[in-house]
């Protein structure tokens, strides 16, 4: 993440001003916009005592381009950055109940921003990806998280494929989604310490990451397709919340 950058969107806003004020640096919202959200946006910041500032939607757009922006943005000084000794230490807080997403190449900042908000929904312990070749945390991943991403730690790694074994030797047992698998997700024990490895959008699982995975397992579907027809947020989600679901029962 850059030292500073611009968030935008009601959600994102709003999010980064509830868990993260102290890296808010300033919020612009479009002059005479009425949306009770946004008044209450301004009315959070000035209490926060954060430089607020009514300006032209021009103005607004000059600093995101096209970005979607809903009429908020905010200057956001760099926040926590995540490492993989933290990681150490997230799985060690989780006592034996560590839920780990690995997410292995994902390019589209939508799908990395839903994946987020699945494992912020689903109380995920951290999520993992690549430095290289995966997108990284921004603007608009910050946007579609609807706020996840200052909520769910991301740990990017630069070796996926190590940091994966050295989840394995603090007990977490690894599952990747694989389509052609003959295991089903739903035969495998998700109660302690898993870790849930989803593939990137064109390839799926690089071939290092699915070796060094315990298992592969698959999503059953009656209708006759596969894994790969599903957006990988959309399968992330049916995961996570298969482990919910045991978890809770």
């Amino acid at each position: 993440m850059s030292s500073k950058q611009w968030i935008a969107g009601i959600n994102a806003v709003a999010s980064a001003l509830e868990h993260d004020a102290s890296h808010v640096r300033e919020v612009l919202i479009e002059a005479g916009a009425k949306n009770p959200r946004l008044l209450e946006i301004e009315s959070r910041a000035q209490r926060l005592d954060i430089s607020v500032r009514r300006v032209a939607v021009s103005a607004i757009d000059g600093v995101v381009g096209k970005l979607r922006h809903q009429g908020v943005v905010a200057r956001y000084a760099a926040a926590k950055t995540w490492n993989e000794s933290d990681l150490i230490d997230l799985v060690e807080a989780a006592s034996g109940r560590a839920l780990v997403l690995i997410l292995d190449g994902v390019q589209d900042p939508h799908n990395l921003g839903a994946c987020l908000r699945s494992a912020a929904a689903a109380g995920v312990t951290a999520v993992v990806i690549p430095r290289d070749k995966s997108v990284q945390v921004n603007a608009t991943v910050r946007k579609t998280s609807a706020g996840a991403a200052d909520i769910v730690p991301v740990v990017p790694v630069t070796n996926l494929s190590r940091a994966m074994k050295s989840l394995q030797d603090q007990g977490v047992w690894l599952y990747g989604l694989a389509g052609e698998a003959s295991a089903s997700l739903y035969s495998v024990d998700l109660r302690g310490s898993v870790g849930i490895v989803m593939g990137g959008e064109s390839d799926g699982l690089r071939r290092l990451t699915r070796e060094t995975c315990d298992g592969l397992v698959s999503i059953p579907m009656p209708g006759g397709s596969d894994v790969e027809s599903l957006n990988v947020s959309v399968a992330t989600g049916v995961c996570l919340f298969e482990a919910v679901r045991q978890r809770s029962a």
